[in-house]
């Protein structure tokens, strides 16, 4: 049981310059007995209003210097505090708050929400066992408009799918990781060369791009590159949701459309899903 979509604003500040943080945090606990739900015995059960309770103070007391950190802190404090509890998860995602530039000059205390993907992690711990953390992106979507295509695949008497081999690869990506012993990691900086990871595998140079044969080998491609560079990452999983397009056709009004006004086809929707780990 527990607390869900506890919500709030931490603001740091450093003289005359802001710090935000908005977050939402989820704590679910598991107690050492069940009678609670057996008995109907309370004795041991510690109120969602409190786990609430605590996850603001935490925030207020140790501040959020990462996701990562924040969460370690939620699950340290309850193993640490209440004998009872055998095992604490806890989950938190960060709301893309960016400071304001005006003429490339940083803004002191002004913040842009920009949706390019929502940082989230997960840290879970049971009592004399390893803290495990997670982390994540999710709700990243990307496009490129050319180097892409999908030829040579099965087919039978229902399949009704052209081959293509130039079309749009548009998706929105959910990425999520898992650490192996956590030491004095930067939680921040790793997140920040994974994302960079991300996209650069999906769009390939800049000049020129690469060529992807399937959603399902962008998706490999981006794990291989993640596992190549980031030595903490131990297990990768990487969900791509494609939104496909189709070009409209305006013969009727006399244009010919060279795939320049496209529609999205909203349903069904394809999604391509895969775990890699190292050995």
């Amino acid at each position: 049981y527990g607390k869900n979509t506890i919500k709030f604003l931490r603001l740091h500040r450093e003289g005359k310059k802001h710090f935000v943080k908005e977050v939402e945090v989820c704590a679910h606990l598991r107690l050492t007995s069940p009678q609670e739900y057996l008995e109907g015995n309370n004795s041991l059960v510690i109120p969602t209003d409190t786990i609430k309770n605590i996850v603001l103070v935490l925030a207020k007391k140790n501040g959020i210097s990462s996701l990562e950190e924040f969460a370690i802190d939620i699950c340290n404090h309850f193993m640490t505090t209440f004998c009872q509890v055998a095992y604490v998860k806890t989950y938190v995602q960060e709301v893309p708050w960016q400071r304001l530039h005006e003429d490339g000059v940083p803004h002191i205390h002004s913040f842009i929400c920009v949706p390019d993907g929502i940082r989230f992690c997960e840290a879970e711990q049971c009592r004399n066992g390893p803290l495990i953390v997670f982390a994540g992106i999710k709700d990243l979507k990307l496009m490129k408009t050319t180097q892409s295509g999908f030829e040579g695949f099965y087919k039978n008497e229902h399949t009704t799918l052209p081959e293509r081999h130039d079309r749009i690869l548009c998706g929105e990506l959910f990425c999520k990781w898992s650490y192996g012993e956590c030491k004095d990691f930067d939680f921040n900086c790793i997140w920040k060369k994974i994302r960079e990871c991300i996209l650069e595998a999906f769009a390939g140079p800049p000049d020129c791009g690469e060529y992807s044969p399937s959603y399902q080998k962008t998706v490999n491609c981006i794990q291989m590159l993640v596992l190549s560079r980031v030595s903490q990452v131990q297990i990768i999983e990487v969900v791509l949701n494609n939104t496909f397009y189709n070009v409209v056709d305006m013969k009727n009004l006399g244009l010919t459309n060279d795939k320049e006004v496209l529609v999205p086809v909203e349903a069904p929707y394809g999604s391509c899903a895969c775990t890699l780990g190292r050995k």
